[in-house]
């Protein structure tokens, strides 16, 4: 109750301020068109992030703006459906003119506002961004984020074998040190605690994947230490006339996937109601050695909104639901202690024999080193619900000190229950509720000379419960976070700096009285320059210093926990981690040449980790439950790497792209490497386009990962290349859009398995597939 008060008496302290605002000496306008037919766009809108001005296109897809001040802006343009454009321009006193072509074929998303919290060019960003497009979500289209993400730039997946519980990987960091979230709001999921849970995402109904490679702990607190995923339906922050809209259908034969999506967008003077349905499907997926049991997913959704936008301000109210279940592959050959025994070469691990049983990891790789584990008798899958209400609100272009404020109020009811079947009867084993509030606030200050910036707060309450089987805390446990910052920005004609902080405290109250209440409080900050080298190309450094304070799960866990494959025990007196980053970019954007390539190092001390126990002293890990015992532990560790993606038109029919990434993690005083750690990888392709047809054909290769470079809990894995092709096709006809997009998935059929993948020896990646969609857009 207390945040709700301070939030209400700041923002109606910040709306009591003005002041006048400065000179204005230039104008700027432009027309918007269809790259595929010429024709213009009405309704498209456009931005100058920077001043916060915002315009739409007229009938004749023409755009003005009136009274701008002198300097160099980045204008960023904005429709359902097509991908966004960023340009920077030079105002200098009289009229200026910018057009642009819009392409339908979003593959890769040129703006960003997971970065600062506002629209901002991924050029310009002073963090790296990879930011995925419509068309590459429908290409890669699956119930999984992870799955979609993986072969970008630096992101790897985490996986317990099937496709529904893949989670994005960033640079090697996972769980709770990737923060996801869905429409820059935490989506109050517990998918960071396990292998086996995945995010409730309907990746159907997204506009784009904004990924924030490095610390993002500054705008969304310690659980971003590692990166963001951030998955946006709709950014739109204006109303708009008359009716717009979507339909996706897509399929696929590697899991038999079929899904279809839809969404509606009606405005009508101030008012924009949005409304937005999905179902999706996968059966189990076949590998080079057959079908993986139980490997399969479904999901349902959908969200509805009501907004009212006006000069000053708007506010929106929306409701977004989300149902899904999906396998968990093998899952009951752990929790009967049948992989123990082949571990040990048959010994009945459950009986007299168990106190010889170890768990022995090479002799499990041996023995599916040329095929699948038996069908188990029973499936193990998880029935999945959130529910999501939030609250969006606002001010903008005011004058004074405070130009613009932003808030959200969010509530997420969230439930998934691990469901044993067994003869076609489902008995519900362990139930996960974990409820969640949070609340933002972001002001934008007015720009003095060469200063701009933003500032705010944020926080969340947290109600964790879990019972049944495989209970790990006994008892509800309450978390509560809250946490101001603030972020500032010098520019200059050739060279910006930017600076913040955060100041951040995380609360833990369990109800069980044999648990300790904590409290962690710490401070974040960093430090960054960005050069224009020549033009098209900018220099990008940044030193971070992040904290983080210890996971609910790291400090309470205790019990076996078959997602991830061991039996968990926390500690309750970990200490907060400290990382400190740098991190050198260079990025060009030519209309020839595209280029963003970034080397960072991390430093972290405390780094809280799962080490494996051998109390006895024999050489060999401990067993309980069928499961090698292990302890959340602290070491220092240091990560540091380099990924890059280089595009290149040769001519305007044909260009070529690259994309590779690499990184070491290791406990420093070991020496030791870190888990699941994605090997060296390289994306090598070429891009055949004319008119609305694109053709990409692709080489993936992928390093072996030997036993210098793995977690002693962990198996080698080989080497290999994987050769894909993509395609789409566009067209438009009238106000109507169709894109088709097309493809096959590792055509050579290589047998390979990924160090992500917490069951990789038991359930090797998907053999050959193909895949198509077709979306149809009206507007």
């Amino acid at each position: 109750m207390k945040n709700i008060v301070k939030f209400i008496v700041l923002t109606a302290a910040m709306l009591a301020i003005s002041a006048a605002a400065f000179a204005q000496t230039g104008s700027l306008s432009g027309t918007i068109t269809s790259e595929i037919n010429g024709l213009p766009i009405v309704g498209v809108s456009v931005e100058i992030p920077k001043l916060k001005r915002s315009t739409e296109t007229d009938e004749s897809g023409v755009y003005t703006f009136t009274a701008l001040p002198n300097g160099t802006f980045t204008i960023v343009t904005h429709i359902e459906g097509f991908s966004d454009k960023a340009q920077s321009v030079t105002i200098s006193g009289g009229a200026s003119t910018v057009d642009f072509q819009l392409s339908l074929t979003t593959l890769r998303a040129e703006v960003t506002v997971t970065a600062t919290g506002s629209e901002q060019s991924v050029f310009e960003s002073f963090s790296s961004v990879n930011s995925v497009g419509a068309t590459r979500i429908a290409e890669k289209a699956s119930t999984s984020v992870g799955e979609i993400l993986e072969n970008e730039a630096g992101v790897s997946k985490r996986s317990f074998g099937g496709g529904g519980t893949g989670r994005p990987t960033i640079r090697g960091f996972e769980g709770d040190r990737v923060l996801v979230l869905q429409d820059g709001v935490r989506n109050g999921s517990v998918g960071s605690s396990s292998g086996d849970h995945g995010e409730p995402i309907a990746a159907l109904n997204l506009e784009r994947l904004e990924v924030i490679k490095g610390p993002a702990t500054l705008l969304y607190g310690s659980n971003a230490l590692g990166g963001v995923i951030n998955a946006v339906t709709d950014d739109e922050n204006t109303a708009h006339e008359g009716l717009r809209g979507y339909f996706s259908g897509i399929g696929g034969s590697v899991n038999r996937q079929a899904g279809i999506a839809g969404g509606l967008e009606y405005g009508y003077k101030n008012y924009l109601f949005n409304l937005n349905l999905n179902s999706a499907r996968e059966g189990d997926y076949k590998s080079p050695f057959g079908n993986v049991p139980n490997s399969g997913s479904r999901a349902f959704g959908g969200s509805g909104s009501l907004g009212y936008f006006g000069g000053k301000g708007y506010v929106r109210g929306t409701v977004t639901l989300d149902r899904r279940r999906y396998g968990i592959p093998y899952a009951p050959l752990f929790e009967s202690g049948e992989i123990l025994s082949i571990a040990n070469g048959g010994i009945d691990c459950s009986g007299e024999g168990k106190e010889d049983c170890q768990f022995d990891l090479e002799a499990i790789k041996n023995a599916f080193a040329n095929g699948l584990p038996p069908v188990p008798d029973e499936q193990i899958d998880i029935k999945m619900r959130r529910s999501n209400y939030r609250i969006t609100a606002g001010f903008r272009d005011m004058k004074g000190a405070i130009t613009q404020g932003d808030f959200y109020v969010d509530l997420t009811d969230y439930r998934h229950q691990e469901i044993e079947t067994e003869d076609d009867i489902d008995e519900i084993a362990t139930t996960f509720d974990n409820d969640v509030f949070s609340y933002r606030a972001l002001f934008r200050q007015a720009n003095y000379k060469n200063l701009s910036g933003r500032f705010g707060f944020d926080g969340y309450r947290r109600s964790y419960l879990t019972q049944g089987a495989e209970q790990l805390i006994e008892g509800r446990v309450r978390q509560n976070n809250f946490a101001f910052f603030g972020l500032q920005e010098l520019s200059f004609e050739k060279v910006s700096l930017q600076f913040g902080g955060r100041v951040e405290t995380n609360r833990f109250n369990p109800t069980n009285p044999n648990l300790l209440d904590l409290n962690y409080t710490g401070f974040s900050g960093s430090v960054g320059a960005k050069f224009d080298v020549w033009k098209g190309g900018v220099f990008v450094t940044d030193f971070t210093s992040s904290y983080r304070s210890p996971a609910l799960e790291e400090l309470y866990n205790f019990g076996p926990h078959i997602g991830t494959v061991t039996f968990e025990i926390g500690d309750q007196t970990l200490t907060r981690e400290r990382s400190n980053a740098v991190e050198f970019s260079l990025r060009q954007n030519t209309k020839r040449v595209r280029f963003n390539g970034s080397l960072y190092y991390y430093d972290i001390n405390n780094f809280i980790y799962l080490s494996p126990q051998d109390e006895d002293g024999n050489g060999f890990v401990d067993v309980e439950d069928f499961l090698p015992i292990s302890r959340f532990t602290q070491g220092n560790a240091r990560f540091f790497g380099g990924d890059a993606t280089l595009e290149f038109d040769i001519n305007k029919y044909l260009g070529t792209f690259f994309v590779v990434d690499m990184v070491n993690a290791k406990l420093k005083d070991s020496d030791t490497p870190l888990s699941r750690i994605a090997p060296a990888r390289a994306r090598i392709g070429a891009d055949f386009h004319l008119k609305g047809l694109s053709l990409r054909p692709e080489l993936v290769i992928a390093a072996k990962k030997d036993a210098g470079s793995i977690f002693p809990l962990e198996t080698t894995t080989d080497g290999y290349k994987i050769f894909n092709i993509n395609g789409s096709y566009t067209f438009v006809v009238d106000k109507t859009a169709h894109v088709i997009t097309f493809g096959a998935q590792n055509i050579n059929n290589a047998l390979y398995r990924t160090a992500g993948n917490f069951i990789k020896d038991l359930a090797p990646e998907p053999g050959r597939g193909f895949k198509a969609s077709y979306t149809l857009r009206f507007y």
